[in-house]
């Protein structure tokens, strides 16, 4: 997963980028300029290790881009395979929208558009459509695509216990560590995914 985080986004408490990275070993975060790059940015999305998709919706970008599922891996450079790369705009829809058209420089990469009819279950923060997702929802379609299954479910499990967390804190309610979110999340147990 590759996280390109906007303005303050990675100190918002309600931010959810961060399950992904506590989940998922081959994490790889950015912050977002209008103007700069992040060289280090450019140089993961030319690594030819990684096949990178940027994951935004289809109905705004132009159809030659979307692609609605990933390649399988390829073969580079001997026996390695070439790994999906979802790159992810970590922001509210708004700054989403303007990241994807004022960053020329992810132009040349294929759009995965996600066919899902989820609705969004996050409670944090709101958006005018139920179908718009936060970045971890995104993450786990992402990862179920992927053929990720067990990190997928444990990512789904992770977001309600984080947003169970979050409610309680802002009510100052004790969290129950043997409820039903908690004991789901445990039952996963799910190691770092490469």
């Amino acid at each position: 997963m590759c996280l390109i985080m906007a303005d303050i986004e990675a100190l918002k408490p309600s931010n959810t980028g961060w399950l992904i990275a506590d989940l998922v070993a081959d994490t790889f975060a950015f912050d977002w300029a209008r103007t700069v790059v992040d060289p280090a940015l450019l140089a993961l999305l030319a690594d030819p290790q990684w096949q990178p998709y940027l994951v935004f919706p289809g109905e705004f970008v132009a159809g030659r881009r979307v692609v609605t599922e990933i390649q399988p891996f390829k073969e580079f450079d001997g026996n390695q395979g070439q790994r999906p790369l979802f790159v992810l705009l970590d922001a509210t829809w708004p700054e989403a929208r303007k990241m994807f058209r004022k960053s020329p420089y992810l132009d040349h990469l294929p759009v995965l558009s996600l066919q899902s009819e989820q609705l969004s279950r996050y409670r944090l923060r709101r958006s005018q459509r139920n179908n718009h997702l936060c970045t971890s929802e995104v993450a786990t379609l992402c990862l179920e695509l992927a053929g990720e299954t067990l990190a997928a479910q444990t990512l789904d499990a992770y977001l309600d216990v984080f947003t169970n967390h979050y409610l309680n804190a802002k009510q100052q309610l004790p969290v129950d560590l043997e409820d039903a979110l908690h004991l789901r999340l445990r039952s996963l147990r799910l190691p770092l995914v490469g």
